[in-house]
């Protein structure tokens, strides 16, 4: 990418971190950027569910989650979970449960994996706040312009989904949950795209949580792939979240 993009990642680090969340606060965070997109923005979920307004399901338990936050406000911005195919405590990933018929069995049985090694990155929000852009569509990855700050750390807003997407990416390489699958909306695998990061479409559109379809990428590929701006804003982020996580293995 141009020197251009390659400030607005160095940028990003100055005006953003990334967390490994493991404590009931940074949990209660994310369900809380939760309810505020899926919720109240979006509706996808029915606001009287959650009357504590955090947004969360039976996955949430037994998943690995991450947190972007906003260092001079000290607000999450962003979220995104792992959600591990091998647990015992599931017998299926999300979009298993939900769009499991939509599914290329032939072309997944083809890969041969190894369900230890099978993940599902999903529930990626942007808090609204984060997003909003006069003249953009709503969406919950986009650019956003309702926040209070210089236009240098607001141009640093686009790369906000991203990020919440490499922590995810970095907590697959700590784990060795390294085969990943996501349900994602059409533009989601084309930003990535341009970043050199490319996933396979495994199956067919679904209206779920708005349409989607299910994705697959290699922890490999995706490093392998990923273009020198997105590297450095990587291995940024990796030791972020390794030491989140390294630190909560110990304290078990």
């Amino acid at each position: 990418m141009n020197e251009s993009m390659l400030s607005i990642a160095e940028d990003f680090q100055r005006y953003f971190t990334v967390e490994y969340a493991a404590t009931p606060e940074q949990k209660a965070e994310v369900y809380s950027i939760r309810y505020r997109v899926y919720c109240e923005e979006f509706k996808y979920e029915p606001i009287d569910r959650f009357p504590a307004k955090k947004e969360w399901d039976a996955f949430d338990d037994i998943s690995l989650h991450c947190l972007v936050r906003h260092k001079a406000t000290n607000r999450g911005a962003a979220c995104v979970r792992l959600v591990p195919a091998g647990n015992k405590g599931i017998s299926h990933l999300p979009m298993e449960a939900f769009c499991g018929d939509k599914l290329d069995r032939k072309l997944l049985d083809s890969l041969h994996l190894n369900r230890e090694t099978i993940c599902e990155v999903s529930r990626l929000a942007v808090d609204g706040a984060f997003r909003r852009r006069a003249g953009e569509g709503r969406t919950r990855f986009g650019d956003l312009d309702a926040i209070d700050c210089s236009f240098h750390e607001r141009r640093t807003f686009s790369l906000i989904s991203v990020a919440a997407y490499l922590a995810a990416t970095s907590l697959t390489e700590i784990t060795g949950m390294t085969m990943a699958f996501a349900m994602m909306e059409p533009f989601l695998p084309r930003l990535l795209a341009k970043s050199g990061i490319d996933f396979e479409k495994v199956g067919g559109e679904v209206d779920y949580h708005g349409l989607r379809a299910p994705y697959f990428s290699t922890t490999d590929k995706a490093i392998k792939g990923m273009l020198p701006n997105l590297r450095g804003l990587y291995e940024a982020i990796y030791p972020l979240v390794n030491s989140g996580y390294q630190a909560s293995v110990m304290s078990r």
